[in-house]
């Protein structure tokens, strides 16, 4: 019985070295909140120019989906988390779809809409 609880503990072990260590969690903490700060600065310091508002956000936006996949949800390049890399890519591929088509669906029907302007006028 002692080697299978052995055994236990080394596969635990091995788990748990896939995990962040407090340092890590609290350096994704900081980089989360410093470029939550930074978006809302670019919005609220008045210093940046309005047509560089909209990409400023998006960039801090997509850096911080980086850390938070990084160091929250350690996904890595590492030979153990390329499955869950793929499953995450894939995800995205299909929310894509549907948020695209969705707009593709709703533009079409904006367009194809009778507009208030067009119809025609009662007859009296």
């Amino acid at each position: 019985m002692s080697g299978n609880h052995h055994s236990h503990d080394a596969h635990h072990g091995a788990d748990h070295a896939d995990h962040g260590s407090t340092k890590s969690y609290l350096t994704g903490f900081i980089l989360s909140v410093v470029l939550t700060l930074a978006s809302f600065g670019v919005v609220m310091s008045g210093k940046v120019p309005h047509d560089l508002m909209m990409p400023g956000i998006v960039v801090f936006g997509v850096a911080q989906l980086i850390v938070q996949l990084k160091y929250f949800l350690h996904m890595g390049m590492s030979p153990s988390q390329r499955g869950n890399f793929a499953i995450m890519l894939f995800t995205l591929l299909i929310l894509a779809i549907v948020v695209v088509g969705s707009l593709w669906v709703l533009h079409n029907m904006n367009v194809n809409m009778m507009h208030p302007t067009s119809q025609m006028m009662p007859v009296e």
